[in-house]
C-alpha cells in the first residue's frame, strides 16, 4: 500500500486533535463520577443497612475508549435485589429518591428520574452522571441484573468483569486496541449524523475489534487496522457468532437465527445485536463496504489532495493531513 501521502502517523494527529478524548478531561469526568462514589461509600459507613449498596464507573469512558465528543457519564449502581421494587415504573423514582437522600448536599431537581436511569447533574460542569440500576444478590464478582437502557429488561452483568475483559485487549495490544475502537467509534458517529437510521453501538465496535485481535490481526498500523475492520464486516456479513471464552466456555452461546450475533463476554445469553434487524445489519456493511473501498482508494491515490478526499470519506470532511 502506498503511503506517501497519508499514513499511520497522520490518523494518530488526527485522532489526538479530533477524536480522543483529551486525558485532563477524562480525569475531571472520572473525578466527578468518583465523587459520587464516594458520597455513597461515605453513606453506607453510617448507615451499613443502606440499599444502595456501590457504584462503579462504566461505559466508554471507565474502558478509556471515550470519545471526545463524550457529553454524559455511565455509572452502574448495585441495588440490594430483595429491597428494591421489581417493576421498572416504581424502580426509578425510588432509586432517585435514595440518590438523593445519599447526596444530601445536591439539590433535588440535580437528581432526575429518566426512562431506564437516574440522571445527576453537577451545576458547576453542566456535566451528568447517568445512574442505571443493577440489581445485586451479593455476588462477590459483582454479577447483577443491570437494567437495559434499550428495552428496560434485566440482563446479568459485571462491570469489573468487563472492564477486566477490556483490560487484557488492552494490554495485548499497547494503546492501539483502544485507538482503533475509537477510531471507528468515531466514524459510526459521523455516518448516525449522515443516516438517522444507521445502527452500530460502541460495545458492538469494542467487541468486533476484540475478535479481529484475538483472531491475530494487527492493530498498530491504523490505516490497515481500520480496513482490516472493515473488510472483516464486508466479506462476513455478519455471518461468523462472534463470542469469547474469558468467563464461559467457547461454542456455548445459544444458537438463534438472529441477523447479527455478537455475545456479551460477560453472558453468553446476552445477544448485544438481539435489537437489530436484517436492514440494520445491511446498512452497516454497506457502509463498511463503502468505507474500506475509500481506504483503499486513499492508499493507491497519486495525489495527496485525492488521497485527502478518500479519506475525509471515513473520517470526515475534518480530515487533512
Amino acid at each position: 500500500m502506498a503511503r506517501e501521502h497519508v499514513g499511520h502517523a497522520d490518523i494518530v494527529r488526527f485522532a489526538d486533535e479530533r477524536v480522543n478524548l483529551k486525558r485532563d478531561d477524562a480525569a475531571e469526568l472520572r473525578r466527578q463520577a468518583n465523587m459520587l462514589r464516594d458520597k455513597l461509600s461515605d453513606y453506607l459507613s453510617e448507615h451499613p443497612t443502606f440499599v444502595l449498596r456501590k457504584m462503579l464507573l462504566s461505559g466508554s469512558l471507565a474502558k478509556g475508549t471515550a470519545l471526545k465528543s463524550i457529553s454524559d457519564i455511565d455509572v452502574g449502581c448495585y441495588i440490594d435485589a430483595a429491597e428494591a421494587p421489581g417493576a421498572i415504573s416504581e424502580l426509578i423514582p425510588w432509586l432517585a429518591e435514595k440518590l438523593r437522600k445519599a447526596f444530601p448536599n445536591f439539590r433535588p431537581d440535580q437528581v432526575t428520574p429518566k426512562h431506564y436511569s437516574v440522571g445527576v447533574k453537577f451545576i458547576t460542569t453542566g456535566n451528568e452522571v447517568d445512574i442505571v440500576p443493577i440489581f445485586y444478590d451479593g455476588d462477590p464478582l459483582w454479577r447483577g441484573n443491570l437494567v437495559s437502557q434499550e428495552t428496560g429488561e434485566t440482563l446479568m452483568t459485571s462491570i469489573p468483569m468487563h472492564l477486566d475483559f477490556i483490560r487484557k485487549r488492552k494490554a495485548a495490544n499497547d494503546t492501539h486496541f483502544a485507538q482503533l475502537v475509537r477510531l471507528i467509534k468515531y466514524w459510526a458517529k459521523l455516518r448516525k449524523q449522515e443516516d438517522e437510521g444507521f445502527r452500530f453501538k460502541s460495545f458492538m465496535t469494542e467487541l468486533i475489534v476484540a475478535h479481529l485481535a484475538d483472531g491475530g490481526t494487527q492493530l498498530d498500523d491504523y490505516p490497515e487496522a481500520m480496513q482490516a475492520f472493515f473488510t472483516f464486516i464486508a466479506t462476513d456479513n455478519f455471518r461468523t457468532s462472534i463470542e469469547f471464552s474469558d468467563y464461559y466456555q467457547a461454542g456455548s452461546c445459544m444458537k438463534t437465527g438472529k441477523p447479527m450475533r455478537i455475545w456479551d463476554p460477560v453472558n453468553c445469553e446476552n445477544n448485544v445485536a438481539d435489537l437489530y434487524t436484517a436492514d440494520n445489519r445491511d446498512g452497516i456493511v454497506d457502509a463498511a463496504i463503502d468505507a474500506g473501498d475509500a481506504i483503499d482508494s486513499a492508499l493507491r491515490s497519486p495525489t495527496k489532495g485525492e488521497t485527502i478526499r478518500f479519506w475525509q470519506k471515513v473520517l470526515g470532511p475534518s480530515f487533512s493531513a
